[in-house]
């Protein structure tokens, strides 16, 4: 297969298994640590007028959602990758960062928690899903 072709559908693959593993921890979180009493997470609009019951608990799912979601994507990216490893790699991370960012205009969280999930659930989990690609 063409090397440039690999590296594309490697970054594709990687973006859409790090989007699957970042959507089930999603579903699944409710069932862990169940929402807060009368919030509406169904909705984005829910989600936003409800935000202000949600404890710090409530938000360990969401960053692990995008931490693992990234690290996979990345690990995904580099280990199909036939070249570029580590590029690839974080432009899996820099497309979930632009989520990531766009979430923070989109929902009213915690500043505590964007600062967190920022600066820890995507750039530094891409390095990390390269490096244990071992590429």
């Amino acid at each position: 297969m063409n090397p440039i072709l690999r590296n594309i559908l490697a970054v594709i693959a990687g973006l859409i298994l790090g989007s699957a593993v970042n959507m089930g921890i999603i579903m699944i979180s409710g069932f862990i640590i169940p929402p807060p009493e009368g919030a509406d997470v169904t909705t984005m609009e829910g989600l936003t007028a409800s935000m202000h019951l949600f404890e710090p608990r409530h938000f360990l799912m969401p960053f692990l959602a995008h931490a693992l979601g990234t690290l996979i994507g990345a690990y995904i990216a580099a280990l199909i990758a036939i070249s570029h490893h580590f590029r690839l790699a974080m432009v899996v991370g820099v497309f979930f960062i632009v989520g990531g960012i766009m979430n923070v205009f989109m929902l009213p969280s915690p500043m505590w928690f964007n600062v967190t999930d920022i600066a820890l659930a995507y750039i530094p989990m891409a390095w990390i899903g390269c490096k244990l690609a071992g590429k």
